[in-house]
């Protein structure tokens, strides 16, 4: 035990221990209160869902460096035709910031970033971001126990969010140095075109759907980037949830519209369509995505009832969370009536949800239009590779005794709880390796996954700790667990890294309650008694001339 009235102890003196032998390691008390919360310094990369940590973590020094002219992240870079969320939109926001008026049961990017900038505003967030600040190395001092990290930032700041820059020419790069990082990088990042025959020489407009720029309508919807189309033979390269999504969208607008598509996938219905008809009166439209405004007055005045709101997110929720959407109700053969040779390219041989599962309201039946062709061909000269999905981060990271995390990922990505990996302290990432989801609401486990380092962040406050670092043996065994039919990073055999083992309920579940004991610990420089974070003796509502009426109110938040 330690008792306040105990003196402190001289560090140069010494001591005799019960055996009478001298002792120069006697316990010294921390000087401070046990629960005054030392300072911390956090650097998030990417400006998408690092609140929390304003939010939850006192004395903190909160910086987030952003690469973009803007927050958002994928909402923000993706503006192709039909960009829109393929989950419901009352399920895909955060848990402590609802929003009811969503246009329509699926919303278009740009609402969705319209929504995360409000959030910013509201938590007063933007203070603490830094745009146009990319990270381009992030090293761990195994000394110091704090992260090194190198920023570049723009020279000449920007006169327009969308202005183009130069990342090579125009910068200057500055060092900053913290006690946690967390990594918001997400898995759908970077994305890449392929060194092979063809690209250089392409006469055609070659877009790729994570830059989408047509040299015309800027500033302006999608609409308008492509108002010139209505002459031109357009193809669209891919299956995935992107491409379902630009067919239908483009399919219309243009002259002729080609698919080219080389593997399978499983196409759904929309995601909870028995919700989204019975919310349409009874009318089910294949161009949902696609469509602004769908909710009409009365569903927007409906939502506007505390109690009929949570009811309705109830519900669907609960669908969606139950793997609702893996029940395909739709028969391609029906939507295909007038192509039905295409599902014989189509419909996979691999069991539903061994790849993303893919609504694609609209889809099949912009494939079944005169102006449009599917092509199950793999394109030998121009095609993109669309993303890196490797989990490798575009910048250097290295961790303990000079280990690189993109070394580390060899030869496939490995985490804990996808959220921290062994031999890099104090590093922490949401959707990292295995963070993914098959089914079910998205955000939540992603919010779950930056409260879990924020778990962590405090942790290491209140104890005064210099680092905490998962065991490898931890990293094996969750890895050991892994579920054969996970993604395996764009290929056919091998390790699948990209879903979690589990159902969303579960992953919320696993990530709730840290399990502190698969962590190992150093104490601050100098301190060798495990117990020094106890302090002086004191709390801070002691040494307040009203401590005793707080530390009641005190007791009471840990429900004494």
């Amino acid at each position: 035990m330690v008792a306040s009235n105990v003196p402190s102890s001289n560090a140069n003196s010494t001591t005799t221990n019960g055996n009478g032998s001298k002792n120069d390691d006697q316990f010294q008390l921390g000087n401070f209160c046990v629960d005054q919360p030392r300072p911390m310094k956090v650097a998030a990369i990417g400006a998408g869902y690092s609140g929390p940590f304003r939010q939850k973590v006192q004395n903190l020094n909160l910086t987030i460096y952003e690469s973009n002219a803007g927050i958002g992240g994928t909402w923000l870079v993706n503006k192709y035709p039909g960009a829109a969320c393929d989950a419901p939109s009352h399920t895909y926001q955060l848990l402590y910031e609802e929003k009811e008026d969503w246009s329509g049961f699926y919303s278009p990017g740009p609402e969705i970033l319209g929504y995360l900038e409000g959030v910013v505003d509201k938590y007063k967030l933007r203070p603490y971001i830094k745009l146009q600040h990319r990270v381009m190395r992030a090293e761990y001092s195994e000394p110091e126990g704090k992260w090194h990290l190198t920023i570049r930032k723009r020279r000449v700041p920007p006169t327009d969010k969308n202005e183009k820059w130069d990342w090579d020419t125009d910068f200057e790069e500055f060092e900053d140095v913290v006690d946690v990082v967390f990594a918001g990088l997400g898995c759908l990042s970077r994305w890449s075109w392929p060194d092979i025959k063809g690209l250089e020489t392409f006469k055609g407009k070659l877009i790729h759907s994570a830059d989408w720029d047509t040299g015309e309508g800027a500033g302006g919807g999608w609409e308008d980037t492509v108002k010139s189309w209505g002459d031109k033979n357009v193809a669209v390269v891919g299956v995935g949830s992107t491409a379902l999504q630009i067919v239908p969208a483009l399919q219309p607008k243009v002259k002729h519209l080609v698919n080219y598509v080389r593997g399978k996938t499983w196409v759904t219905s929309s995601i909870l369509k028995e919700q989204l008809i019975k919310l349409l009166g009874g009318i089910y439209l294949s161009t949902v995505y696609v469509l602004p405004g769908l909710f009409t007055k009365e569903n927007r005045e409906a939502f506007k009832d505390p109690k009929y709101y949570q009811k309705f997110r109830r519900e669907i929720e609960s669908e969606l969370n139950a793997g609702h959407p893996l029940t395909i109700r739709d028969s391609p053969m029906q939507r295909l009536e007038k192509k039905p040779w295409i599902a014989d390219h189509l419909i996979p041989n691999f069991s539903v949800c061994c790849r993303r599962i893919t609504p694609g309201p609209g889809y099949l039946e912009a494939l079944c239009e005169d102006n449009a062709d599917f092509v199950p061909t793999l394109i030998q000269e121009v095609t993109p590779t669309g993303f890196d999905t490797d989990y490798k981060p575009p910048f250097p990271v290295v961790g303990r005794n000079g280990v690189l995390l993109s070394d580390k990922y060899e030869p496939h990505a490995q985490a804990y709880l996808s959220v921290a990996v062994d031999g890099f302290p104090n590093w922490f990432q949401s959707l990292g390796p295995n963070g993914g989801l098959g089914a079910g609401a998205f955000l939540l486990p992603m919010e779950c996954q930056v409260n879990y380092a924020v778990a962590a962040t405090l942790k290491l406050q209140r104890e005064h700790l210099k680092s905490i670092e998962v065991k490898k043996e931890a990293v094996d065994d969750f890895n050991d667990e892994k579920c054969r039919s996970w993604y395996k990073a764009g290929k056919e055999e091998g390790r699948v890294v990209a879903l979690w083992p589990g159902s969303v309920l579960h992953s919320i579940h696993a990530l709730a309650h840290p399990r502190w004991e698969d962590f190992n610990y150093e104490p601050m420089s100098g301190v060798r008694n495990r117990f020094h974070w106890l302090g002086d003796g004191d709390s801070l509502a002691d040494k307040d001339p009203l401590g005793d009426i707080r530390a009641w109110q005190g007791a009471t938040q840990y429900g004494y």
